[in-house]
């Protein structure tokens, strides 16, 4: 019998995936610290930029010998990257940090429900809607459009995961993630420039920007890749849940944003909706469950 392992190797792995939620949801704080300089739009640029020329840096993506078909599903999966990330940067120019990271995280939870062909399913996907209906309590505080642009970015998360899957197909490591940062960059940039303008190059925004594309991209991606190698998926995909409640606290000791009680509890109910689905496993395609 293999001896236990040491309680700082069974956490190491979590730890690094928690690490990846409070990088990721700081970034996203200091983003809407930026919205008055650049909008929306010079975030979404800047970080898929400085994100793109990081990552081509480290993958050095080959340019041979690829079929049509594998250049076709890295651009689809950048444009897809490009709207889930612009559409969440909407979002939270008029939604909190927690609220607007709780309704978006419905993208995947909604994959995971299709997918899952599971009565139990429906159990999960109802607590997830009671989560929202929480959310919307105390309706006066949540800007319709906002929510309408959250939703957006929720589908574009759903197809981000499986454009990710397909993408990973055609290219090895992180080669088609770094083409579709650069295809999101072409996209991006004339429409920053044609909304900001000469402020998107200034000094501070830049480094700010740097900041949001390492935070916010490069530093999750190697902590999750690394915690991977030493967490059991499961495990990996419950703490990826907990990220609402993250963004709930960098949006309270950062950006100063509160939360009623009704928050409090549309948030838990949609972590606790996210586990369920994730810890339910699959039914069998076309196959009716056993009683």
């Amino acid at each position: 019998m293999s001896p236990a392992l040491p309680a700082r190797s069974t956490l190491f792995g979590p730890s690094l995936v928690v690490t990846g939620l409070f990088c990721q949801e700081t970034g996203a704080s200091i983003a809407v610290m930026l919205f008055p300089a650049v909008g929306p739009a010079g975030i979404v640029a800047l970080r898929l930029v400085f994100s793109a020329i990081i990552l081509c840096a480290v993958a050095r993506p080959s340019l041979r010998g690829r079929r049509p078909i594998a250049w076709y599903t890295a651009i689809a999966f950048g444009l897809v990257l490009t709207g889930m990330n612009l559409f969440f940067y909407l979002a939270l120019d008029r939604l909190p940090l927690g609220t607007t990271v709780t309704i978006e995280l419905l993208g995947p939870l909604t994959l995971s429900v299709v997918a899952g062909r599971r009565w139990m399913n429906l159990v999960w996907a109802g607590l997830a809607l009671v989560g929202v209906v929480l959310l919307g309590g105390s309706a006066t505080h949540l800007d319709p459009l906002g929510v309408a642009f959250t939703l957006v970015a929720a589908a574009f998360w759903a197809g981000y995961i499986l454009l990710s899957k397909a993408t990973g197909r055609h290219f090895a490591g992180i080669q088609g993630l770094a083409v579709a940062m650069v295809a999101g960059s072409v996209v991006t940039v004339p429409i920053a420039l044609a909304t900001t303008g000469s402020r998107l190059f200034g000094p501070h925004v830049l480094i700010a920007g740097l900041g949001i594309a390492l935070l916010s991209s490069v530093a999750p991606y190697a902590l999750e890749m690394t915690a991977l190698r030493r967490t059991p998926a499961a495990t990996f995909a419950i703490l990826l849940a907990l990220a609402p409640a993250v963004a709930a606290a960098a949006g309270f000791f950062i950006l100063g944003q509160t939360m009623t009680i009704h928050d409090v509890f549309g948030i838990v109910a949609v972590i606790c909706a996210s586990i369920g689905a994730v810890c339910t496993p699959p039914g069998k395609p076309g196959g009716r469950q056993k009683a």
